[in-house]
């Protein structure tokens, strides 16, 4: 599990990966991840857009922008939780993702909560040890 806090947003994301919807022999691989984004502020904030930055095993970036999470903008109370499940494929067997969800608080005051970097891994990865 990884955890980051931004003004007291906290997001925490379980990554796992997804045997069944993967093919090494086609370099297809896939991961599935739950996102809980916790409000522990004393305002509301409401999510309005992601950008996700992932990262394969050969170090090739590519950025994904859009509203929301999964069709919605969660509106979060003070102690209110959402969570999400979402997915990611790659064509090695290993990679990274991180970003950050654009809040906006009931103020109109907007600032980025940021996904903690987490790891995606399979079985299908080759360690090397020096």
């Amino acid at each position: 599990m990884y955890s980051a806090v931004t003004q007291d947003i906290q997001i925490t994301v379980l990554p796992e990966f997804v045997p069944e919807r993967s093919n090494a022999e086609q370099a297809m691989f896939f991961w599935a991840y739950t996102v809980e984004i916790a409000n522990q502020s004393d305002r509301t904030v409401q999510l309005t857009s992601r950008h996700w930055k992932i990262t394969d095993g050969n170090g090739k970036l590519e950025e994904v922008q859009g509203p929301g999470v999964v069709g919605e903008q969660p509106i979060l109370k003070p102690g209110e939780t959402f969570r999400y499940t979402s997915g990611s494929n790659l064509t090695t067997p290993s990679g990274i993702m991180t970003g950050a969800y654009r809040m906006v608080d009931e103020n109109g005051e907007e600032f980025d909560a940021q996904i903690p970097v987490f790891s995606l891994d399979s079985p299908f990865v080759r360690r090397v040890l020096n």
